[in-house]
């Protein structure tokens, strides 16, 4: 019987040596002519642990890591094979604590079938969402989305239905439905994952999309920076083309749906829904004023779903087992769940994926281990790099968009950088709003010219001058900044400024005064 070995593909994985690994397992598998099959599977989401290898046994699959190239030779030699014990063996991958915890919805194929299998995706649920679909009128899929509470997991958390049934509604002899991958948010790779571990659940996603509002054309908008994912999404396309899941007629239902690939030039600004629009009609990437909204006047003018992937790959889900089931998870007006994006000093990074509800404080100590360093946190991101610092004193605040808004934050994109008391606030509020400058499209007097004002005022107030006077005129850019910006960039530049100076106000104070009472 041949043995099957899983190892990831996922661009983690392979930045931290999964190729190698699978070179030199294969090597050996050919030298001594074994059978064995070597799976590119996606990444599990623990990236302390990868590469992390995986044999299929009787028992389930067995999991070793972190693996390294040198380490193949001796795991052959332990039993690799039979699934033995091991120094690396970490025992039966779902019983990992890790992973155990987890509710995995949107992410229940990824690192467990081979991505450009139609087979593993059909033999784990794949295509019942839109199957089910198919056999529905478009109005009661858009019902379906609607009462399920799923809300846009890009950032905005805008409910996903609402912007379906605007589309549907709108008349035109064109519709788009466009997937924001243009994942440029530090600390984010739940986008890169899927694209990467499980790419037929966002087209199935984006194909439900498309029979729900008329739409017959999709695109998926990603980054330069994403070559695996490029390659493995546009191969996935390929291959349900072929099989009649996208084309002129959507698995023999007369209704059509095809999609493609597209890729920016890496503006962090073109991940917002205008300038994304714009870079995809071959224009500059700048932010369109609103109204129109895209779901009236968006690719081309047409009316156009613009979805992030993650929203677009819980659509699935959603119609194989019913909005009830989705809207069970998570609590307040946040349900569903969520994939965190532990990253930046935790010593265990990764994707968790788990019902809104948690608080801070339980995903950085317990789900994350708490910093790598093995110092105190002292602050914690989350939304990216836009996103407000929380201090330990906000570790009681449940992961909701209802509840992080009242506390001055957001939860963006859901990835959540961990500093420790090393830190210096004054200097990452500093850093805010160099990369608004930076990042800026330039249409916006308060974003383009804020942003440089305000990382002058701030390096003013590190180097002692007139201190008080400069952290209000900082506060007073915020604020300009906040209401008077066309986009999100300039928007909510502020969040990751003034949490910062309210919440660190020591280290605002001149660096002669800070020694002293040090």
């Amino acid at each position: 019987m041949t043995v099957k070995i899983y190892i990831p593909r996922d661009s983690a994985a392979l930045a931290l040596g999964a190729e190698k690994v699978a070179a030199a397992l294969q090597s050996v598998i050919d030298e001594r002519n074994l059978d064995v099959e070597i799976v590119r599977n996606g990444s599990r989401g623990m990236h302390w642990l990868e590469p992390l290898v995986e044999v299929a046994t009787p028992e389930g699959r067995i999991a070793y890591g972190p693996v390294k190239a040198s380490d193949v030779a001796g795991l052959i030699a332990g039993g690799l094979f039979e699934g033995k014990a091991h120094p690396l063996c970490l025992g039966k991958t779902v019983e990992i604590p890790f992973l155990k915890g987890q509710t995995r919805l949107t992410f229940a194929r990824c690192g467990v079938i081979d991505p450009l299998s139609l087979t593993d995706y059909e033999a784990h649920a794949g295509w019942t969402g839109l199957k089910r679909a198919i056999a529905m009128n478009a109005g009661d899929i858009v019902k379906e989305v609607t009462d399920s509470g799923l809300r846009g997991r890009g950032g905005a958390g805008f409910p996903t239905g609402i912007k379906w049934k605007t589309v549907a509604d709108a008349v035109a002899d064109q519709k788009y439905i466009v997937c924001n991958a243009d994942e440029g948010d530090s600390g984010t790779f739940a986008d890169r994952m899927i694209m990467e571990g499980d790419p037929f659940v966002l087209i199935e996603g984006m194909a439900i999309a498309g029979l729900a509002t008329g739409a017959t054309r999709g695109y998926i908008y990603t980054r330069s920076e994403y070559p695996n994912a490029i390659a493995i999404m546009s191969e996935a396309i390929r291959i349900a083309r072929g099989a009649g899941i996208l084309g002129a007629s959507v698995l023999g239902s007369g209704r059509a749906f095809d999609m493609e690939v597209r890729v920016g030039a890496g503006a962090y600004v073109c991940g917002e829904e205008t300038s994304l629009l714009n870079s995809l009609e071959g224009k500059r990437g700048i932010v369109r004023a609103k109204p129109p909204l895209p779901a009236l006047q968006g690719l081309f003018g047409k009316p156009t779903v613009v979805n992030n992937v993650i929203s677009l790959a819980s659509v699935p889900v959603i119609l194989d087992r019913g909005a009830a089931f989705y809207k069970d998870f998570g609590l307040g007006r946040s349900r569903g769940t969520i994939p965190l994006q532990l990253a930046g000093n935790i010593k265990h990074g990764g994707l968790y994926e788990v019902a809104f509800g948690l608080t801070l404080g339980e995903i950085i100590e317990k789900i994350g281990g708490g910093t790598a360093s093995g110092r105190p946190v002292k602050a914690v991101q989350v939304g990216g790099p836009l996103g407000a610092y929380f201090p330990t004193a906000l570790f009681d605040t449940p992961f909701d968009y209802e509840a992080f808004a009242a506390k001055g934050g957001l939860i963006g994109h859901a990835g959540i950088t961990v500093l420790d008391d090393t830190a210096d606030m004054a200097a990452q509020a500093k850093f805010a709003f160099e990369f608004c400058a930076v990042e800026s499209c330039g249409k916006c007097t308060p974003c383009r010219i804020g942003s440089t004002r305000g990382a002058e005022v701030i390096e003013k107030v590190i180097r002692g001058i007139e201190v008080e006077k400069n952290l209000a005129l900082a506060e007073d850019l915020c604020n300009t900044m906040k209401f008077g910006s066309l986009c999100a960039l300039g928007g909510f530049t502020p969040y990751p400024v003034m949490s910062a100076i309210t919440h660190f106000p020591d280290d605002f104070r001149p660096a002669v005064v800070r020694e002293a009472a040090e």
